[in-house]
């Protein structure tokens, strides 16, 4: 797959800029028909290879809800997006949830995606979106450190799983590519799911799975990497916060960083 964005209906051709070792940036703007935000793209594409991939959950530290940008500074991620939505309690997430051992929430619900990283054993991906009735779906999450259950978007091979329908929302997702590459993406112009979806499958990206974490003013994404910070936030939800107007990033429980590699492989 080219290192540039494929030219889509949109008319957009954007390559990818190297922010560190293992971290690529692209923003393209597409074409939409929303007065809403910006209609911009925010794409991060890292090699799990070149880079680490880390949990910061405020439940287990004992300590409050931050904000995306608060959670880089803390734990010096280069990146930071939602883990998941969360629960009333402000520190659960809605699905599974395990941080290296620790359980943040021991229950599976149906949500059909998971992301796993860090394996137990030796011969696994480093990193891993599971479809949950795709075969082995379930079981192979065992033999993962860090796992995160969520809201399926796209099944693999690049498949929408969203029928069509009336609301829509800022959204904030994580997908994986046909290379084994994590993608954390960002659009603070709102779309249904079903079109969000397949705006996604036809930039080019070779997207072959995708999961919801976030939607509206709480989805958020934070880079401060290779001269780039920015501190995105969402805004827009139907039938919660139908404007425009959110220019704060809200506190997070859970989110997922980005980390160099401790030791160079």
């Amino acid at each position: 797959m080219s290192d540039a964005f494929a030219e889509s209906q949109f008319g957009i051709i954007l390559k990818w800029a190297a922010l560190r070792r293992g971290i690529e940036y692209a923003a393209p703007k597409w074409e939409v028909e929303s007065d809403i935000a910006d209609g911009i793209l925010h794409s991060v594409r890292i090699d799990p290879n070149l880079v680490e991939l880390a949990f910061g959950s405020a439940k287990e530290e004992v300590r409050k809800p931050k904000t995306a940008a608060a959670w880089c500074k803390e734990k010096v991620f280069d990146v930071a997006i939602n883990a998941g939505m969360f629960r009333e309690d402000h520190l659960t997430n809605v699905g599974y949830l395990k941080n290296d051992g620790i359980l943040n929430n021991a229950k599976f619900n149906d949500y059909q995606s998971v992301l796993a990283f860090g394996p137990a054993k030796k011969g696994l991906p480093l990193s891993v979106i599971f479809d949950r009735d795709g075969m082995n779906g379930l079981g192979n999450v065992e033999d993962y450190r860090f796992i995160v259950q969520n809201l399926r978007l796209i099944k693999s091979p690049g498949k929408s799983v969203w029928q069509k329908q009336q609301k829509s929302w800022s959204e904030a997702a994580i997908a994986s590519d046909s290379e084994g590459r994590i993608l954390f993406l960002f659009s603070r112009t709102p779309f249904t799911m079903w079109e969000f979806n397949e705006k996604l499958l036809k930039l080019g990206l070779g997207i072959q799975q995708a999961m919801h974490v976030e939607g509206g003013p709480e989805a958020s994404l934070s880079i401060h990497a290779g001269g780039v910070d920015v501190d995105l936030s969402g805004s827009y939800e139907t039938g919660f916060n139908e404007n425009d107007d959110n220019e704060r990033q809200w506190p997070l429980p859970n989110v997922i960083g980005v980390l160099p590699l401790r030791f160079e492989p």
